[in-house]
């Protein structure tokens, strides 16, 4: 719930900053931008925080090495969300965070049905992460 309050508020932010001048953020489309690699920031450097911890619990049964497989998913959405930023790179990072949000879904569902705790808190559950995984993946298409 935490990433789509981060999603929704900066991008709110960005958007009055393009209201008052602050030209990066002139139109919804940038400030959606810039709001979605916001959101993969956020989700990154958890990755590489205590936090780390609930994320391996993520991961589901059998999966080898979970530890690694946080690590590097948090590399590739720390590359996503830069790769957002420049117009060079911005499809091939909106196609890459992409493919990610569907390889990592598995490990949402799976924390949702074992129960997971995310700071203390039950995972989301699939009634409410699955519609936000799709807002997640049309919003990475329609910024890319």
């Amino acid at each position: 719930m935490q990433v789509l309050l981060v999603l929704c508020t900066s991008l709110l932010v960005f958007r009055l900053l393009g209201t008052v001048g602050v030209t990066a953020f002139s139109t919804w489309l940038a400030s959606a931008r810039v709001a979605l690699a916001t959101m993969f920031l956020f989700t990154a450097i958890s990755h590489f925080t205590p936090m780390k911890k609930d994320l391996v619990a993520m991961v589901p049964p059998g999966l080898p090495r979970p530890d690694l497989l946080v690590t590097v998913t948090g590399v590739l959405e720390l590359a996503g969300a830069f790769g957002l930023l420049f117009e060079t790179t911005r499809f091939w990072a909106a196609c890459g965070l992409m493919i990610l949000m569907l390889l990592m879904f598995p490990a949402n569902i799976s924390a949702a049905r074992r129960g997971t705790l995310i700071r203390g808190r039950r995972a989301t559950a699939l009634w409410l992460r699955a519609p936000m995984q799709l807002l997640f993946l049309a919003w990475a298409w329609i910024v890319r």
